[in-house]
């Protein structure tokens, strides 16, 4: 019986960053800026570099304040920590593994973080809760996976508010799967093997409005 996809990366030890040790990474800015976080010794756990989230919320920086984000395969909770940082309102960090879960909570209390929910679910299940709308959404799937074009079609279902944005990491030689009605490129860029995109969701559609 084939193993169900997790909502890790591809397994490989991240390398060190920035001198930091290999679980380990820097809070890039806002609030928190500088601050060393910890995450789970997990080979397949490889947070978005420094330079990746720094271009994103530079892209993100007149819509982050005061946002709704959803974290969807959470990992390190990198992404989520940095919008908590600079100026999110509430972040949702989704991820299936216990250890994130925990290590994640006990964390974002030791940043005194307010706002943040830690659920510990498979991204895909989580899809399928009644939905609730979000300014922004973190997709950074396993690479291998195939995810990515169920978790747009979930998303258009009630998951966004009106001029939502979603980034998304996959691999550079892969393209986007279509998107939704609606929904268009916003900022791409390539970073090695990665690729990674700003979307924009200019239409909001209801929980029971089903898409093409």
């Amino acid at each position: 019986m084939a193993r169900a996809p997790s909502n890790r990366r591809p397994v490989g030890k991240s390398p060190a960053r920035n001198g930091t040790a290999p679980n380990r990474l820097r809070i890039v800015g806002g609030r928190w800026r500088g601050r060393q976080i910890d995450f789970p010794a997990i080979d397949a756990i490889r947070p978005s570099p420094d330079r990746v989230r720094e271009t994103l919320f530079n892209w993100l920086q007149p819509h982050i304040v005061g946002a709704r984000c959803l974290d969807l395969f959470t990992g390190s909770g990198a992404l989520g920590i940095e919008a908590l940082s600079r100026g999110a309102s509430a972040v949702t960090f989704v991820d299936r593994e216990p250890q994130v879960g925990r290590h994640l909570t006990q964390t974002l209390e030791r940043l005194g973080a307010t706002g943040a929910t830690v659920k510990i679910e498979d991204a895909v299940r989580f899809l399928e809760r009644p939905a609730q709308p979000f300014d922004v959404v973190f997709l950074d799937p396993p690479f291998a996976s195939t995810l990515l074009a169920s978790v747009f079609a979930s998303l258009a279902r009630g998951w966004l508010a009106p001029n939502a944005h979603i980034y998304v990491e996959c691999p550079a030689d892969i393209p986007l799967p279509p998107l939704s009605v609606g929904w268009t490129v916003h900022r791409s860029k390539q970073a090695g093997q990665v690729g990674y995109h700003l979307l924009r969701a200019t239409t909001a559609h209801s929980a029971e409005e089903v898409l093409p």
